[in-house]
């Protein structure tokens, strides 16, 4: 009787897996842990502390269900530490005369399972039906369009999935309420403090491990709080819906000098890795419009992340690699800024995001796009290196999200295939959606000067020097008109000051260089951040 091997992986963490769903009796279910894949970027401990506690929960799921499971850990004698040659390591062990898999996060694990379809034990690859749109899907409704833009797949996905429609048409009578979810912070507000996950016996094994293996890695586990079961992510999503949605829409895009989480969900780690599907998740808000507990600008803004944008960036991932993953279409060349692995920078907005990060293995969006991202943007950080940096330390990174988002949406290396523009922008922007400033030695008032803030001749020297790339755009055209009506003497001081900036910017040396043959990467060649430091953000 044929009796397969069925592989989880760590963002698998689901009992309606496919292969799971149509599991014979006799299978084998194996979950391993291996250093490569901890290894290849310096994650940060807590992303690492994730992955390890919700896959030791899960395996356990699985043994209440009569699965037959099979369990390989970091510190295990003959664990040989990478997916493929574990997994088949195991099926021979079990005796199993085939290997299943559902298709991963990464493309070059991908690649590697479909190099074995034809090995002495054969690997069967099903597809990931836990998303709203499978690849071949997307390819569909991409091919023949001269754009790729999400708006237009967005209401494909409402009309397909039914959410937020009402009688054929838009709820709410419009498809995209994102005007009216630009608001600032008030002077005086109270953030929801996210709900507070405890650690079973299970889960502080996990983070110990964790911690005896990756401890050089950025971040502490001191202050670990992610959700690692189904029930805490039910718990996790329960509290977004209660406290955080019904403001969610208007303060999405605010930053707070003090508040890492404000309205936002924390939701994506645990849909990430499996313990709550997108459909669940965007129901339970379109319910919550439905009873009137949140307005529909917020929902709608809620769900187009989810059902719009977050397919729509997987879609683009699986059709556009491997050629994706190599783009710059804006040349640019300059390694990561050193202060990005340990927040030691004068300009506060990019100190607090970077601290934040380090303290959670968290940002929200806008942090993501317009502070670290901006900044990396303006100053023309290679692509690898930002990507690598943002898949690195975030604990919901995958690199089928965290790619496109990176080198498409943030620095419009790919050419405008995502945005219709780069996302660029000067200090006046974070002035006005941050009380970042007022902390801050530099005033976003000023364009050259020592109390400049570089983001300001930061921007315009972006403009000159991708000029001939981008004045054509129909976006940018103003503008570049405003640039091109400036006095030559202040455009001259302004690149002056951008310059000198950039000519002092200390760099990390980049980490690809020690990754070995292996694939195992050697720690001591990054920058670090060791621990969390108890801060007053008013006196730093």
């Amino acid at each position: 009787m044929s009796r397969p091997l069925i592989i989880v992986l760590g963002d698998q963490l689901t009992l309606s897996l496919p292969t799971l769903r149509e599991a014979p009796e006799n299978a084998v279910v194996a979950l391993c842990e291996v250093a490569r894949e901890a290894h290849y970027v310096p994650h940060h401990i807590q992303k690492i502390g994730v992955f390890l506690a919700a896959m030791r929960h899960f395996a356990q799921t699985l043994r209440e269900k009569g699965f037959t499971v099979h369990y390989s850990a970091l510190g295990d004698a003959d664990n040989t530490h990478d997916i493929i040659t574990e997994t088949e390591r195991l099926a021979s062990a079990y005796d199993c005369d085939h290997i299943q898999a559902v298709r991963p996060g990464e493309w070059r694990l991908w690649q590697a399972m479909q190099k074995r379809q034809n090995a002495p034990v054969p690997w069967q690859l099903w597809e990931d039906d836990r998303f709203f749109t499978t690849p071949e899907e997307f390819a569909q409704w991409a091919e023949g369009r001269k754009q790729l833009r999400l708006e237009y797949f967005y209401r494909e996905q409402r009309k397909r999935s039914g959410l937020l429609m009402e009688n054929g048409k838009p709820a709410g009578g419009q498809w995209n309420f994102d005007h009216d979810n630009r608001e600032p912070l008030p002077k005086t507000f109270e953030a929801p403090h996210p709900p507070q996950h405890p650690q079973d016996a299970l889960t502080r094994e996990a983070l110990t491990v964790a911690q005896q293996h990756f401890d050089h890695h950025m971040g502490t586990l001191e202050t670990f709080n992610w959700p690692v079961t189904r029930h805490q992510a039910l718990v996790e999503l329960r509290h977004f819906l209660d406290h955080c949605l019904p403001d969610f829409g208007r303060y999405q895009d605010a930053i707070s000098d003090t508040e890492p989480f404000l309205f936002h969900s924390r939701l994506a780690v645990a849909m990430n890795i499996g313990l709550l599907s997108p459909r669940e998740v965007c129901e339970a808000a379109a319910t919550c419009y439905a009873t009137g507990s949140a307005p529909i600008n917020a929902v709608e803004g809620f769900i187009r992340q989810i059902l719009g944008w977050r397919e729509y960036v997987r879609g683009l991932y699986w059709t556009q690699m491997p050629d994706y993953k190599r783009e710059n279409r804006l040349g640019f060349t300059r390694d990561l800024p050193a202060f990005y692995w340990d927040g030691n920078t004068d300009m506060r907005c990019l100190q607090r995001a970077i601290e934040m990060t380090i303290d959670n293995s968290y940002a929200h969006h806008i942090q993501r796009l317009m502070v670290t991202g901006n900044f990396a943007l303006l100053c023309g950080v290679k692509p690898e290196a930002l990507c690598d940096w943002y898949l690195a330390v975030y604990a919901d990174a995958c690199e089928w999200v965290e790619l496109p988002n990176t080198l498409g949406m943030v620095l419009h290396a790919d050419g405008g295939l995502m945005g219709s523009k780069p996302y660029c922008a000067s200090g006046k922007y974070i002035d006005k959606m941050s009380d970042h400033c007022q902390h801050c030695r530099y005033s976003p008032k000023q364009v050259t000067g020592a109390k400049a803030c570089p983001l300001n001749s930061l921007y315009w020297h972006f403009l000159e020097t991708h000029d001939s790339t981008l004045s054509q755009n129909p976006r940018m055209k103003l503008i570049y008109g405003s640039l091109a009506k400036m006095k030559t003497e202040k455009r001259d001081a302004m690149r002056q000051q951008a310059e000198a900036f950039l000519d002092q910017l200390d760099t990390a040396p980049g980490y690809g260089d020690a990754i070995h043959t292996d694939g195992y990467y050697s720690p001591g060649h990054a920058p670090q951040r060791r621990h969390k430091t108890q801060r007053n953000p008013e006196a730093t």
